[in-house]
Formats: C-alpha cells, structure tokens, sequence
C-alpha cells in the first residue's frame, strides 16, 4: 500500500464520519432546504465525473466514468424529485370552479 492510497483512503474514510455527523444533527424541518443545497452539490459531482471521463485512457477508465457520471446523473435527478414532493406536501389543494366536476 503506497503512501499516497493510504492518504486518499484517510480522506475518504474521514469525509464519511464527518458527512455522518453532519447529516444526522439536521433537524427535520430543515431537510427540503438541505436536499436544495445537496442538489447544487451533487451537480459539482456530475461534473467533476464526466472530466474525470474525458481523461480516461482504457476500456475500464471509459467504463468507470460512465458508472460515475449515470450515477451522479440519477443522484440530481432523484434529488430534485424528492424535493419536488416534499414542496408538493406544503401546497394548499387546487379548488375548483362553480360548475366543474372534480376530476
């Protein structure tokens, strides 16, 4: 084991326990605001998987770097869509107009 994994898999391990902390102190009143701001973040994700795509020089680097970017991909997607639900709770019902039938 290099130095170099060994200080990539720290940073990595660390980034876990502290996305843990964080995530589980958030209130739940708190959690259509966050999933907006994680929204943002995981769009940085997708980005940063399709340049890490083009810089692929083998069939598994291809291969790893479409995984990578589908699964950011359905990351932001399936995040907007939760928080489009969770706002959808919050709006008052549509009322309808003397003479229409509800639907």
């Amino acid at each position: 084991m290099t130095a170099e994994l060994l200080a990539d898999l720290s940073i990595f391990l660390l980034s876990l326990f502290v996305g843990f902390e964080v995530i589980s102190k958030v209130p739940a009143t708190l959690h259509t605001p966050l999933m907006s701001a994680a929204n943002a973040i995981h769009g940085i994700v997708l980005v940063g998987a399709m340049l890490i795509a083009v810089t692929a020089d083998n069939l598994l680097g291809y291969a790893l770097g479409f995984v990578a970017a589908a699964f950011a991909a359905m990351n932001v997607v399936g995040g907007y869509v939760v928080t489009n639900r969770m706002l959808a709770m919050f709006r008052a019902p549509a009322r309808t107009q003397p003479g229409e039938e509800e639907r």
